[in-house]
């Protein structure tokens, strides 16, 4: 566990130091009154092809499209916000056929209730789920060896209950720490043992503390930058096994039609591997605003 945080940190700082970052929380500003909404959807891709190049290289060709949807509404002390944040994408590698690039379902639900005027504290609720739509593998690299099944739609979902206190100094940044539900659903008996579920059930259910820190910021003209480092301790197994989820994304609209993304994700989830994941994503492509 020692190495883990070490790696947590050695990446942590070199996050910061390269640039500002928001959270899978939502941000809805003091001066919103009744509801606003935006829907981003958008369509990245690459294509590259050889022959008989003297450097060599191999053919592949590759697409993504993305679909954000954002609800917000403040009325008084009282806050909600939505979110759907939906990703697929597949590369063609020749020689090595069809393999998925991206792949999210996420739905979050946040309730807030600010305890005074202008005041930093509030009290949030959250219901949140995630999953992916497709089928995801371990890829060997070697000859002959099948790839391994390691996820699929609802194999794994993620559904998480919480309630707490949040501390918002400002600047797009904000704190919070609560009590929370997580239920782990599996709903293919040959990964139950992969996510720690009982093969003669469907759902493992938990509950712990969760803990969050959220920061978003334009950090230059049409550049923003999300991030949110998120923990879930169960009450019932050591510390050292508390999951952590870290996500970031910077964008930039070079015009109205125009954009570039670049992704980063950390997880640290025992019950699947003792191993720190990682997910970075480099993309540019059509973006518009739906409404």
């Amino acid at each position: 566990m020692k190495n883990i945080f070490k790696q947590l940190s050695s990446v942590f700082v070199l996050m910061l130091m390269s640039a500002t970052v928001t959270a899978q929380s939502i941000n809805i500003p003091d001066t919103l009154d009744g509801w606003d909404q935006s829907w981003v959807a958008s369509l990245n891709g690459s294509q590259a092809a050889y022959n008989n190049w003297s450097q060599g290289g191999v053919s592949s060709i590759s697409g993504t499209g993305s679909s954000i949807l954002t609800l917000k509404y403040r009325q008084g002390l009282f806050s909600y916000g939505f979110r759907t944040n939906l990703k697929y994408g597949q590369s063609n590698i020749k020689g090595q056929g069809v393999r998925k690039t991206d792949d999210v379902i996420e739905l979050i639900n946040r309730f807030n209730y600010m305890f005074s005027e202008g005041s930093n504290w509030s009290g949030y609720g959250n219901i949140n789920f995630r999953t992916q739509f497709d089928k995801g593998y371990d890829y060997s690299t070697e000859d002959g060896v099948p790839d391994v099944l390691i996820s699929d739609f609802l194999a794994p979902a993620y559904i998480m209950e919480g309630v707490g206190l949040a501390f918002d100094p400002g600047s797009g940044l904000t704190f919070e720490a609560g009590l929370a539900l997580k239920q782990t659903i599996v709903n293919d008996d040959s990964l139950k043992s992969l996510y720690n579920v009982a093969q003669d059930k469907n759902i493992r259910g938990e509950g712990g503390l969760t803990t969050g820190i959220n920061f978003e910021k334009e950090v230059f003209e049409n550049i923003l930058y999300t991030s949110s480092l998120e923990t879930f301790t169960n009450f019932l197994i050591p510390v050292s096994e508390t999951d952590v989820k870290w996500g970031n994304e910077l964008v930039g609209q070079i015009n109205s039609l125009v954009s570039a993304s670049f992704q980063f994700e950390l997880r640290y989830d025992n019950d699947f591997s003792s191993e720190v994941q990682l997910k970075q994503v480099l993309s540019a492509g059509i973006s518009v605003n739906l409404y």
